[in-house]
C-alpha cells in the first residue's frame, strides 16, 4: 500500500487521513508540553508568574472536579488537567494566522468525546464491577434498555458536536468579517473568540467530569 497525496489530505488502505490537523494537533501537544515545563521547571513555595497562573487552572479544575466526581475521583486529576489545556491551546490556536484550530475538525472533537465515555465504563467497571456497572442500562426497568443505549451513544455525538460547532463557525465568522468589514469588527470577534474558546474548552472538561462520576457514584 502506498500513500496518495490529495491535498491536505493522504489517503492509505482506504482511510483519509487530514494531515493539516494532524500535524496542528502535535503543534498543541509541543505547546502544551512547553508549557508545562516552563512553568514546573523552577517551583517556589511562594508560586509567582507562569506557576502562578497554572496553580490557579490546577486549583480551580481540581475544585470542580470534587464538586462534580467527590474525593474519589482526585485520581482523575492528571486526565482533567491535560484534558482542558489541550483544549484551550487547540481553541485559541485557530486566531493566529495561517493556523487552524485541530478542534475545528469533527474527527478531533469525537475522538476525544469517545476516549471520554470509554473511559466511563472502564472505570466504573473497575470501581463497581462489570455487572454492577452495566446494570444501569436495565434500570428503572428492563424495557428501557433500548433508550439508555441510545442516550449512551448520544453523549459522544453531543460532546463533539457542541465542540466542532462553535469552534468551525468562530473561524469562518473571523475569515468572513476580515474580508467584509476589516480591522475593527474582526479585532472585536477575536476578543470574543477568544472568550469562546476558554468557555468551550471548560464545557467540554466539566461535562467530561460530569459523566465520569458516573463511574464512581452508585447512583445513575
Amino acid at each position: 500500500m502506498e500513500f496518495v497525496h490529495y491535498g491536505a489530505r493522504e489517503i492509505f488502505g482506504g482511510m483519509t487521513v487530514n494531515v493539516n490537523t494532524l500535524l496542528i494537533t502535535w503543534l498543541v501537544m509541543a505547546i502544551v508540553f512547553a508549557i508545562v515545563m516552563l512553568a514546573t521547571r523552577n517551583l517556589q513555595m511562594i508560586p509567582g508568574g507562569a506557576q502562578n497562573v497554572l496553580e490557579a487552572v490546577i486549583d480551580f479544575l481540581t475544585d470542580l472536579m470534587d464538586k462534580n466526581m467527590g474525593k474519589e475521583g482526585r485520581f482523575m486529576a492528571p486526565f482533567i488537567i491535560t484534558l482542558f489545556l489541550f483544549l484551550l491551546v487547540s481553541n485559541e490556536l485557530g486566531m493566529v494566522p495561517g493556523l487552524a484550530s485541530p478542534t475545528n475538525d469533527i474527527n478531533t472533537t469525537l475522538g476525544m468525546a469517545v476516549m471520554v465515555v470509554l473511559s466511563v465504563h472502564i472505570l466504573g467497571c473497575r470501581q463497581k464491577g462489570f455487572f454492577h456497572h452495566m446494570s444501569h442500562f436495565v434500570k428503572p426497568h428492563p424495557l428501557f434498555l433500548p433508550i439508555n443505549i441510545i442516550e449512551e451513544v448520544s453523549k459522544p455525538m453531543t460532546l463533539a458536536f457542541r465542540l466542532f460547532g462553535n469552534i468551525l463557525a468562530g473561524e469562518i465568522l473571523l475569515v468572513v468579517l476580515g474580508v467584509l468589514v476589516p480591522f475593527v469588527i474582526p479585532t472585536a470577534w477575536l476578543a470574543f473568540s477568544f472568550v469562546v474558546g476558554i468557555l468551550q474548552a471548560l464545557i467540554f472538561s466539566i461535562l467530561s467530569m460530569s459523566y465520569l462520576s458516573n463511574a464512581f457514584k452508585s447512583g445513575h
